[in-house]
This record gives structure tokens, C-alpha cells and sequence, in this order.
């Protein structure tokens, strides 16, 4: 992670592609157990995470590469770091997606990107240093997925499009400049076209449902309610797929949150479901009457334990992770 920070700029499309067939076979290769196939033997949109652990939940990322490399620098107990505790199995990762695209903190820097996006890239520092940190973050991600593949897990988010496609869920991106668009012509331009189909059929493979001991999680809040079967098979439902990436404040159907939780969690009466997508200005925000958690704040590092023998406790369970690039 430590290399990856200090890199000044992004690694090689041959790097690059080693990692995506890397992740591509490891994610397609989950346990069935922990992520059931759907009906055309790819790995299903259902993540089942070990009950019996700690699960250290990590909200949107946004190319927020000092966040993501401090998570694993960051001391559970003056004696073991994240990163020790992943490696001895004790603990899960769970992200909930979103590692591309710096939101407001680089609102100027967008707007020279795009500039340079209007002019075909002849000019392209601004864009170069967009890329180094949202490619740099989900290198580490995936840096991170083959390091410990049964503990550390990467939702797909809304950002996770790199196609800038509409359609199968997805939708074309826009915020402070024409983001979406720009990433893509970026990579095209200096990646490749190959690269760039290889790197969406990635996102295309990651999980999109979290079920925990005693939480549920996805992207966003669910827009309605949907049976393991259809998100195990999210590739044949569309819907499903937006309804648990896009999904606004006060958008979904009365009751979803409460229905998941009743359906996936029969025996858990505490449970709650947690979810980014939506920025916050604290360290939570309590939705669907105090069972919806959000912990998405851009200029926090904020994460959210989930514990396997007690119910949750936003008060004492969601803190922020010091910041420790500055070790780097």
C-alpha cells in the first residue's frame, strides 16, 4: 500500500492487466458458500461474510488513497494492526463501493481536467493526477482482495462504470465536470480499448449484497425489497442492480430496509443495514426508523465495526480512522 501511495503516477497497463486476471479469477472463484454462483455458473451478486467475526465496514472511497492505505495501518489494540488481524483471519473488510472519481476536495481540479478532456488530452496533467488516484486507490483494493481474499471484500457502487454505460443498472455519471465520460476517454486514450473492456468486466464481477451476523449492507439503501435468488442472479434484473447503487435519500419503498432485514436476517431482531452512496456531515446519520445506517462523510475517514456477539452501537461503533500518510 505504502508503494502504491508514494508512486507518482499510475502503473503500467501491463501491471494493470496481471492484476485484473488476478482479481477476475479470484472473484469469479469465491466459495460458493460465501458467494453463491447464479444460473450461469458466474459468482452471484450475495456476499456471505464469516458470522462469527468483527467486520470493519469502510464507506465510499473516492480515490481517497491516504483513507484507504490507512485503514491498514490503523491499531485495533496497541499490539495488532488491521492489516495483522487480516492476515491472522480475526477480522473482515467490507467496502461499500465507489473507489473512483475525488468528489468536491478536487472540485478546481476537475474543472482543468476539463478543460483538457475538450482538448483531446493534449494536454492532460490535471487528469493524470484524477487517474493516479482513483486507479492508485483501486489498486490497492485489489492489492487487497488477492492479499486476503476470504476477509477483505469490494462491493460495486454506482462509480464502479468505467464504461460511463446506461443500461444494466448502470447509469452515465456526471457531478462537478463530465466525469463519468472523461474517465473513460482517459483510459481509452492511454490504456487502451482492450484495457478498458477488461477493467469493466472486473466491476462487472464484484459483489453487490452484503449479508454479516448481524448486518446487511450494499451501496445504497435498497430501493425495494429483493429475495436472494434475484440478487444472486442480478445479471437477469437490471432494477435490482440500480435499486441497490443508486437508490437517493427518501427514494425507496416504505418498508424495504425492515423487509430485507426480516428476509435475510430472520433470526437477527436487532440487525441493521448499512449503506454510503448518500454524503453525510457527522460520523453516521440513522434512516428507516434507526435500522439504515449511513457513514459516507467526503472529509472524514469514517468507518463503522460491526460486532458478531452484540448488537450495534453507532455511538461507540463508528470512529475515524487516523489519517497515517503522512508515515508513508
Amino acid at each position: 500500500m505504502r508503494e502504491i501511495f508514494r508512486r507518482p503516477a499510475t502503473a503500467g497497463s501491463a501491471a494493470w492487466s496481471t492484476l485484473l486476471d488476478g482479481l477476475v479469477s479470484c472473484l469469479e472463484g469465491e466459495a460458493p458458500s460465501r458467494r453463491p454462483a447464479d444460473r450461469h455458473a458466474l459468482a452471484g451478486g450475495l456476499l456471505r461474510l464469516e458470522p462469527s467475526l468483527p467486520t470493519l465496514i469502510i464507506p465510499d472511497l473516492h480515490a481517497r488513497m491516504d483513507f484507504f492505505a490507512s485503514i491498514f495501518e490503523y491499531r485495533m489494540t496497541p499490539e495488532q494492526t488491521v492489516a495483522e488481524a487480516l492476515t491472522e483471519g480475526s477480522i473482515n473488510i467490507l467496502c461499500l463501493g465507489d473507489g473512483f472519481h475525488a468528489e468536491k476536495r478536487a472540485y478546481v481540479r476537475w474543472q482543468t481536467a476539463f478543460q483538457e478532456f475538450v482538448g483531446g488530452f493534449r494536454q492532460h496533467r490535471a487528469m493524470d493526477e484524477e487517474m493516479r488516484e482513483s486507479l492508485g486507490l483501486m489498486e490497492m483494493v485489489g492489492t487487497a482482495k488477492l492479499a486476503w481474499p476470504e476477509r477483505f471484500h469490494f462491493l460495486k457502487g454506482n462509480h464502479e462504470n468505467i464504461l460511463n454505460e446506461t443500461g444494466g443498472g448502470n447509469f452515465a455519471f456526471r457531478k462537478f465536470a463530465y466525469e463519468g465520460d472523461m474517465v473513460r476517454d482517459w483510459v481509452s486514450h492511454f490504456y487502451g480499448e482492450d484495457f478498458l473492456q477488461r477493467y469493466a468486466h472486473f466491476e462487472k464481477s464484484l459483489p453487490l449484497f452484503a449479508i454479516g451476523g448481524r448486518f446487511l449492507a450494499s451501496h445504497a439503501e435498497p430501493a425495494a425489497f429483493y429475495p436472494a435468488e434475484d440478487i444472486v442472479n442480478f445479471r437477469d434484473h437490471p432494477e435490482l442492480v440500480s435499486g441497490l447503487i443508486w437508490t437517493d435519500n427518501d427514494a425507496a419503498a416504505p418498508g424495504s430496509v425492515a423487509a430485507m432485514l426480516a428476509a435475510h436476517l430472520p433470526n437477527q431482531v436487532d440487525a441493521v443495514y448499512f449503506g454510503g452512496h448518500r454524503t453525510i456531515s457527522g460520523r453516521y446519520r440513522l434512516r428507516a426508523e434507526g435500522r439504515f445506517v449511513q457513514i459516507h462523510n467526503p472529509d472524514r475517514f469514517n468507518a463503522a465495526w460491526a460486532m458478531p456477539d452484540r448488537p450495534f452501537d453507532p455511538a461507540g461503533d463508528v470512529g475515524e480512522i487516523a489519517d497515517a500518510s503522512g508515515t508513508f
